[in-house]
């Protein structure tokens, strides 16, 4: 027998789809994936005393980082034909055949359960209860929600702020004021980050039947609202961790800093909603997280 990745023939003949470590990487979607796995190992570490348990963060972050590549398969398999109507997600394995709706529905099914099962058996059934909490929330609400409202944006920025509570209380073993913190600070990022990608991709997403803001909302001034509300709003949740002794006056001062220049885009975006302010405002977003939990971390109040 070969040992040749498996070939399947479409049911159209046209292309073949490999089923090899490439294309089912591709479909864990690394980018994202890696960003949960960060934020989750933040929420440990901000958590953790003085001497990190680096077993316990490693059974932590590989259940977390199974969990939701296999939350991120399910969601592309549910979304196949509506990535399919994109440009920007064409490409993708399933929409492109690369890749069997069966064959996804199932290496996603696994992967969900066997992260489930590990930080249940391995960490704490707390942080597993929490990832359950985002995987059901992730796929049963924020997903479908996206071709009804756009309230969807509110429920999908749920989800995207539970990995540090999960990484707090695998440390922790409870939930607490900083992991509350941590939730507040991710959920208001997300509104706009996730705000700016819609404006930029708004017609893409329009045509493929999402009821996004930016797409309902054609002159743009809720969405320029909601960008800039949220930016105050998380300058202010952005200097909660010093006030409630989780990090120091250093990170007070970063944070702020952070704060003002990522409101100053939110700003600009709103003020003039160009395309070139929209991507300045999505790179402040993404200059913002990292450079903020870094600085977090790094100025950790020992408990």
């Amino acid at each position: 027998m070969s040992s040749a990745p498996q070939v399947l023939a479409t049911s159209t003949g046209a292309v073949t789809r490999r089923l090899d470590a490439a294309v089912l990487l591709e479909l864990t979607k690394p980018r994202l994936a890696a960003m949960v796995l960060v934020t989750t190992a933040a929420g440990f570490y901000l958590a953790a005393h003085a001497v990190v348990d680096a077993w316990l963060l490693l059974a932590t972050l590989v259940g977390t980082g199974l969990s939701g590549a296999g939350s991120l398969v399910l969601n592309q398999y549910i979304e196949r034909d509506l990535d399919a109507r994109m440009e920007r997600t064409a490409g993708r394995p399933i929409p492109s055949g690369r890749v069997d709706p069966i064959d996804a529905l199932l290496f996603g099914a696994i992967l969900t359960v066997v992260g489930l099962t590990i930080l249940a058996a391995a960490v704490n059934p707390l942080a597993a209860a929490v990832t359950a909490v985002t995987v059901v929330t992730y796929l049963a609400l924020y997903t479908p929600m996206k071709r009804l409202t756009p309230l969807c944006a509110i429920v999908g920025a749920i989800p995207g702020a539970l990995p540090p509570v999960t990484g707090w209380v695998a440390a922790a073993g409870t939930i607490e004021a900083g992991a509350l913190a941590l939730f507040v600070i991710m959920f208001l990022w997300q509104l706009p980050h996730s705000l700016a990608i819609a404006r930029l991709y708004e017609e893409d997403y329009g045509r493929a039947g999402f009821k996004l803001l930016p797409v309902v909302d054609p002159d743009g001034q809720s969405t320029e609202r909601q960008i800039v509300l949220h930016s105050a709003a998380l300058l202010v949740a952005g200097l909660v961790p010093t006030l409630i002794g989780v990090a120091g006056v250093a990170y007070f001062v970063i944070a702020f800093v952070l704060g003002s220049g990522l409101l100053f885009f939110g700003a600009l975006a709103a003020w003039d909603p160009s395309k070139v302010a929209v991507r300045r405002l999505l790179f402040a977003t993404l200059v913002y997280l990292p450079a903020l939990l870094g600085a977090m971390a790094l100025d950790k109040v020992q408990i």
